[in-house]
């Protein structure tokens, strides 16, 4: 770290905000003979002095994490190649980057899903109206809907930061966030969860396009696409870990463990960036040629002078509205469609579908175990799509699933509710909904990390991030209204029609990524062409 402004400011700030959840602690311990019940408890000197700390270790991190020279980008490393990176095989540093990735995006998605299994215990303690418990008089849905909405901030304020101040940086402020917001296990009110909520947000919406523009920058071309829906597919994993922990922990510790837990996870995640080098190509941009140098030649790479043309570094910086003009306004349309199409699915389909199968009859274990077996005939097709996305091509890959989704949920409006009836049909028309929006996700993270320049490309997979959570923004906010949910064929509807639009939109604007450098993909688009004969 040592292109960052005050590394032993960030050290202290690191150091701060974990003495300060840790004085969050006492008060949790002593709720252990109440089943660490801590609804109504007063807030102690202790756990004030540890907010304090938590607030000035936050400072103190993102201000020590500023690179000396975070200027906008410049002409410094217009003649220096990064060709050479796209050129090298897969070695050793790049195994362990992915590995440290893996844990990274398993570690990210862990806090969302989180939000399910604490909900029945805090619904519980704080007395909140579900369907758990109709007589409560502050909706649940309050919770999730404080996160999904700052998962939406945080990927267009992390996209920002990454183009400004650097992937690295914005990985490590995303992981304080991380480690800030686990007082969440020991916070006596339901307002102050759903703030931590919030916050938490933030970087989880944020870290994980982050993440993805980084190894987007980092992989060899050939290997890059697979490598990227391969990670990105590592949601199951993610889920896997957090109901184990569930089960295993909290009968004992009550739902308030599970936030605790971000504690040691997020610390886990500053100790591993460690292993994560900032972006060549993102350092090349800002003129810091020997850290770019230092860093492709640990990958294999070679910083070579190179008198090709090179893409205008400055005509590309901007604020994100630079991605609603072109050349990128293409690129930008079928990202929003997509995302959105994949937030209208995800928390709205997804969201309704068991209670609106038990409607129809299934016992609450028939439709659990119909959802479940569902999501395990699909799992081993992630493979397959890494493969697609990798070795095929990325543009039809990613129609291919935006159409067999649709296709499913149009299904589901034609048959209605007579599909509960015929099981096989069901099971059919679920796959792809259930199992394989999560792999429209990975290859959507992956496919805005290859389409965007250098000085855009955090902005650009921030922006896929947010409107994919953007669907759920409405979607939770309806139920924490009380508006009943739509029939099968009505959530179904409401995510089809995004989903078939961005369909013809990736068919119309999409531009073949498929083994190409980035470069090469960035001033195609700058010349006003698309493979395919498309235009932008």
């Amino acid at each position: 770290m040592s292109a960052y402004g005050h590394r032993g400011v960030f050290g202290a700030g690191v150091v701060a905000v974990t003495i300060g959840v840790i004085l969050h602690l006492p008060m949790y311990l002593d709720a252990r003979p109440m089943g660490y019940r801590m609804v109504g408890m007063p807030i102690e000197m202790g756990m004030t002095i540890g907010m304090v700390l938590i607030l000035a270790g936050l400072a103190a991190s993102v201000w020590g994490l500023i690179p000396r020279d975070a200027a906008a980008p410049t002409h410094a490393g217009a003649q220096l190649s990064v060709r050479a990176l796209d050129e090298v095989p897969i070695r050793g540093s790049h195994v362990a980057l992915m590995l440290v990735m893996a844990a990274a995006v398993t570690i990210d998605v862990m806090k969302p899903a989180t939000l399910s299994f604490v909900l029945p215990g805090m619904t519980q303690e704080y007395g909140l109206k579900s369907p758990l418990h109709p007589t409560g008089h502050i909706p649940a849905a309050l919770l999730p809907l404080s996160g999904i909405l700052g998962t939406v901030v945080g990927s267009f304020l992390w996209g920002w930061m990454g183009d400004r101040l650097g992937r690295r940086p914005s990985i490590l402020i995303a992981a304080m966030t991380f480690i800030a917001t686990s007082i969440c296990g020991s916070m006596p009110s339901y307002a102050l969860n759903m703030l931590m909520c919030f916050v938490m947000g933030l970087g989880v919406g944020g870290m994980l396009p982050i993440m993805f523009t980084i190894m987007a920058e980092t992989i060899p071309a050939r290997h890059r696409g697979w490598l990227l829906v391969l990670i990105g597919g590592d949601v199951a994993g993610a889920y896997i870990i957090t109901s184990w922990l569930a089960t295993t922990l909290v009968p004992t510790y009550s739902w308030r463990i599970l936030w605790l837990i971000g504690l040691p996870t997020g610390i886990l995640l500053v100790l591993l960036n460690r292993w994560i080098p900032e972006s060549p190509r993102f350092l090349l941009a800002h003129g810091r040629r020997d850290e770019a140098a230092a860093i492709m030649s640990r990958y294999g790479a070679a910083v070579v002078h190179d008198d090709a043309p090179r893409d205008d570094a400055e005509s590309l910086a901007g604020t994100t509205l630079r991605l609603t003009r072109p050349p990128f306004l293409g690129a930008t349309i079928l990202v929003v469609l997509l995302g959105l199409g994949i937030g209208l699915v995800s928390f709205g389909f997804q969201l309704w579908i068991p209670s609106n199968l038990q409607k129809l009859g299934m016992t609450q274990a028939d439709a659990s175990r119909m959802l479940r077996n569902s999501a395990l005939i699909g799992f081993p097709l992630n493979f397959l799509v890494a493969w697609l996305y990798g070795f095929w091509s990325s543009k039809r890959t990613l129609v291919v699933l935006s159409v067999l989704t649709a296709l499913s949920l149009f299904g589901f409006v034609l048959v209605g509710d007579a599909v509960v009836t015929n099981r096989s049909l069901l099971y059919a028309l679920l796959v792809m909904p259930i199992w394989g929006i999560s792999s429209v996700v990975a290859v959507l993270s992956a496919y805005s990390a290859e389409i965007y320049p250098t000085a855009l490309r955090s902005r650009g997979t921030g922006l896929a991030a947010g409107f994919s959570k953007a669907g759920g923004v409405i979607i939770i906010a309806l139920v924490a209204i009380a508006v009943a949910p739509p029939s099968i064929a009505g959530t179904a509807l409401i995510g089809a029609i995004p989903m078939a639009l961005a369909a013809l939109a990736v068919t119309v604007f999409g531009t073949e990524t498929h083994r190409r450098e980035l470069e090469s993909i960035t001033r195609e688009q700058l010349e006003g062409r698309l493979v395919g004969g498309a235009t932008s």
